[in-house]
Formats: structure tokens, sequence, C-alpha cells
């Protein structure tokens, strides 16, 4: 069987999802029809339709036939608009209502204060020195070890940093080895440039060294994408010996790490990154989003020293530079030491959220850490993520689906964000509304 048409079989049946003509939910043809429809083999149909639910465009059920899945993209994961008759637990950002106006009076003076015409044009070598400084003292404050500022590239944000390092970093068609559940964006990213995620075992300190080492060897991926602190959605955070282990796989199979760390704010003590333990091949990528505010679009990324130009070079070809104006706030803030003030006092807000939804919730499992901004909860048996996500819409209590998250698993998790509502009466509310929804759910 020819891997090329099974895989150009499996693109014009994703041409025809997203075109509209197989709805979502609909039943796909069987493979012996789909194979007269294209004029191949039903082995080759099957092919296709095992590849398109690998990518999760399709899921297939014994006896029953292949369906379109439902609508997995970021805009159904993740609802950012507030709305006062709905309960947001799906969206991951500080908590906005302790430091606004704190943050307004900050950018104000900002603003007004700028007399730099340099920062109003272009500005070589994809940004300013003193921008990049200001990332070097952002991630230094967290473990990161990094010889030089003209070592950190300035991205807007941390979605723009992964998605240049993937294309960057691998080739379309390559495989890219993320943790068993993570975040939609990082598979969103990589479904849409061409390659193609493989999931990598985990238990409860994180990736597994092994499988990882397996995945090298029998599938051979271009990058692995590890979240160390606080991972999205396990809440896990990975202890020193796991990254020492991970780092010698990686350094070992000569593969390329994007260690996407934004919430190693939350950690109780630094906990030395992977990149420090892989400084030949690891990326390490940072923002402001999580810790102060997502509307500030600046993201870091330390390279190694001998990938520096390189990246540089094709983040200039794209975009030529990060907005400068944006990146003299965020250094200001870094350098008056204000950034720090507004990620410890998130911080407390959160291990404040994660004790009331413990309290509130406490008959249900929960993974969580003390200091998380989320919580990934256990479902009780019989209930399906998608369906409780469904019901629960539907009572104003917004949830992400433990499935949006891996194309294998989370069938029975859900994902709950802490931090969106920023009332905490209203946070209390919500909780118990939830608590409720889950109860009814146990007894019908």
């Amino acid at each position: 069987m020819s891997e090329a048409k099974f895989r150009t079989l499996a693109r014009k049946v994703r041409n025809q999802i997203e075109l509209g003509h197989y709805k979502e939910s609909s039943k796909l043809p069987t493979h012996r029809a789909l194979a007269k429809e294209y004029g191949t083999t039903p082995m080759t149909a099957a092919k296709a339709y095992q590849l398109l639910a690998e990518q999760g465009h399709i899921e297939s059920h014994v006896g029953r036939g292949s369906f379109v899945k439902k609508d997995a993209s970021l805009k159904h994961v993740i609802r950012s608009r507030h709305d006062q008759n709905e309960w947001n637990f799906s969206i991951l950002q500080p908590c906005l209502g302790e430091h606004l106006d704190s943050l307004n009076t900050e950018l104000k003076d900002c603003f007004s204060n700028i007399n730099d015409p340099a920062l109003f044009g272009y500005i070589e070598e994809t940004g300013d020195r003193t921008h990049k400084d200001a990332g070097k003292t952002w991630m230094s404050h967290y473990g990161l070890d990094i010889d030089e500022p003209e070592q950190v590239l300035l991205t807007n944000g941390a979605q723009h940093a992964l998605s240049t390092l993937i294309q960057c970093y691998s080739e379309p068609g390559d495989n890219i080895a993320v943790e068993a559940l993570t975040y939609p964006g990082i598979l969103s990213i990589i479904q849409s440039l061409g390659r193609h995620s493989i999931e990598v075992e985990m238990d409860d300190k994180g990736m597994c060294p092994k499988a990882l080492k397996k995945a090298c060897r029998e599938q051979a991926p271009a990058v692995v994408i590890v979240i160390p602190s606080h991972q999205n959605p396990t809440t896990i955070t990975m202890p020193k010996a796991r990254r020492e282990a991970l780092a010698k796989v990686i350094n070992k199979e000569q593969l390329w790490l994007i260690e996407d760390d934004l919430y190693a704010f939350l950690n109780d003590e630094k906990i030395e990154p992977i990149c420090n333990l892989s400084k030949d091949r690891g990326f390490y990528v940072s923002s402001l989003s999580k810790a102060i505010s997502p509307g500030i679009r600046c993201g870091y990324i330390k390279t190694p020293t001998s990938q520096t130009e390189r990246l540089a070079s094709f983040i200039r070809t794209s975009i030529w530079l990060t907005a400068p104006l944006m990146f003299e706030f965020a250094s200001r803030l870094i350098q008056s030491k204000k950034a720090f003030e507004y990620a410890s006092l998130q911080k407390r807000i959160a291990e404040s959220r994660q004790k009331i939804a413990a309290d509130v919730l406490n008959e249900f499992t929960l993974t969580s850490q003390a200091s998380s901004y989320h919580i990934w909860l256990t479902l009780p048996d019989g209930l399906q993520a998608r369906d409780f996500v469904t019901v629960a819409k539907d009572k104003g209590l917004i949830i992400s689906s433990g499935q949006f998250f891996s194309h294998t698993q989370g069938e029975s998790s859900v994902r709950l964000s802490l931090m969106a509502i920023a009332d905490e009466n209203r946070f209390v509310e919500g909780l118990n509304a939830l608590k409720s929804l889950l109860q009814d759910s146990v007894r019908t």
C-alpha cells in the first residue's frame, strides 16, 4: 500500500469536511464506498480514516462506522467573551479584577513618558537590546540560565513563539512529540502547519522519558514540546529528577526541545528548567500573558547560542519585528519589579481559589496543585465529557472538555479554570452551580 495514496485520500476527505460536504457529527461513507468513490482500495480507505482519527478530524466506532468530530477549534475550547449570565471556567488567564486599575495607571504613565523616537520606527536585530535584557531578567528570575541578552528573541506572545519554532525546526509531514494530554493551542498549530502530533505517555510526574525514547526510535519526531510547570491541563509540575531524565533522552536522541514554561511563576521555589540541562537543543518559551495580562502580547524565546541568528532571521522574514511600544511597557514593568509583584499577586489568588474549589467540590476526584490556575476534574462514572460540557453550557457553565486536549484521551475529564471569573462571590456561585449539576447527573 502506498503511503502517499492514503495520505492523499485523507487530505481529500478532510477538505470535504472543511468545505461542509460532510457535516459535523455526520456519518462518513464506509471503507468500500469511499474506495469506490475515489477509485482506490478499501484498505487504503481504512488507512486514510485511521490517519484522520489520529489527527482528530473523525472518530470511528466498531460496528457503527466513522463520524465527523464536532468542531474542536480553539474558539470552542476557550471562551474569552464575558457574559454576566454565564460562569466562564474555560479560559486560563490572570484574575484581572485585583490589579486592573494599577495596570491601567502603569500603562498611562508609560505612554505619556515615551520620548525615544526609535520606538516608533523599525528596530534592527528583531528588537531593542533593552527589551531583550528585560526578557532575560524575567526568565532568569524563575531559574533559567541565560548568558547574553542576544539569546533572547521577542515574539507576539507564546502562541507566536510556538508556531515560529515549529515552522523553523520541522518540515510539513514531520512528527512532533507532545504530552499525551496537552494544551489544544499546541495541537492546533501542529495540525494547521501540516505536522503530526505524537502523544507521549505521562504519569504523575509528567512526560515519561522511556516513552519519549520509544517514540524517538519508532516515529522519529523532529521536535518535542513539554509544559514542565502546572501542566495544561493536568496541573502536573515535573520534579527535578524527571526534568534531568528527559534532558538525557533529548540530548542523546538529538531532538529539538520546546519548553513552554509560562506557569513557572506559580512554583513555590525555582525548579531548574530542562533547557538548563539541554542548552544546545532547548528553546525556552515565556511570556507575560498568564502572569499579568493576555493583552500584553509580549513573548520571549531563549535560544541556544548556535541557533540565535537562524531563528532571528526567521522572525525577521515573517513579521520583521514585534511591536516596540508594547515591549517598552513590558520592560518597564519588569525593570521596576512591578511585573514580579503582579505575578506574586496572581499566585496568591490562585492559592485562594484552589482552596475554595477543593472545599466546594470535595466529593469529586480532582487533580490540582496548591497554586495552579486550573483543576483537572474526573467526571463520575457514566458521564462523558462531551455530553456533560453540552449540558453545562445550557446551564450557563462554560467548561473545557478533556477531549480537546488529546486525540485519544480525556473522554471522562474536564478542565476548570479558576481565574477567569474576577468576582469571588460570582466564582463561588458558579462552583456551587457546577457541583449541583454534577450531583444531578450522577443521580440521573
